[in-house]
């Protein structure tokens, strides 16, 4: 098995990417979370790897650290979660918020993430609360109570800005209060928001 590689970044894409190694390019299906870590191209750079094994093929999968790995290790050994719905998964939020949703069964929040429907989510939080500690990042970086619409009307904003949409999602949400209005919201996202 293939443990980590190390070597030059030669492309970059969504959820994507190809590092030359001693002249053979190795493509890595990595979180956004992972790409956003990530160096210019042609800089070295070492990420960490799980190499999946199917009748259809071999994929390697990538991680710019070993606790995101270590989740992602804990996310396929939940019934009907694979490692492109983990890597998706990993992509729709941070380690910590992540750790926390599922910690705390939020499983309103974890259904947002794109293609994350709701029983799978129910499931990822039955089978993995009692298997994850909380990080030692901040608690949480999202308020306990917030005006729901609120968030949505400045998630359905910051989507028509060019954000996309589990981004504009955890923007609004990381920047909701209790009694935050939409434009509140808005307004504190975008002073924080770096594209």
């Amino acid at each position: 098995m293939i443990s980590f590689l190390v070597g030059i970044l030669e492309e970059k894409r969504e959820n994507q990417i190809v590092i030359n190694v001693g002249g053979v390019g190795f493509e890595l299906l990595i979180s956004n979370n992972s790409l956003s870590t990530l160096p210019l191209i042609g800089e070295t750079i070492k990420v960490f790897t799980y190499m999946g094994v199917r009748e259809d093929g071999i994929s390697l999968y990538g991680f710019s650290c070993n606790e995101e790995r270590d989740l992602f290790y804990k996310l396929i050994t939940v019934s009907g979660v694979g490692p492109k719905m983990a890597i998706q998964i990993l992509s729709g939020l941070s380690i910590s918020d992540l750790a926390t949703a599922i910690i705390k069964e939020d499983t309103k929040l974890l259904s947002k993430i794109k293609g994350l429907g709701k029983k799978t989510a129910e499931r990822i939080c039955l089978e993995l609360k009692d298997k994850i500690s909380p990080t030692s990042e901040n608690d949480s970086s999202f308020a306990e109570s917030f005006d729901e619409d609120a968030v949505n009307m400045a998630t359905d904003t910051l989507i028509s800005l060019g954000i996309n949409k589990n981004e504009a999602y955890m923007l609004a949400r990381a920047n909701a209060s209790e009694n935050a209005t939409a434009e509140e919201i808005i307004s504190k996202a975008l002073r924080g928001y770096k594209s």
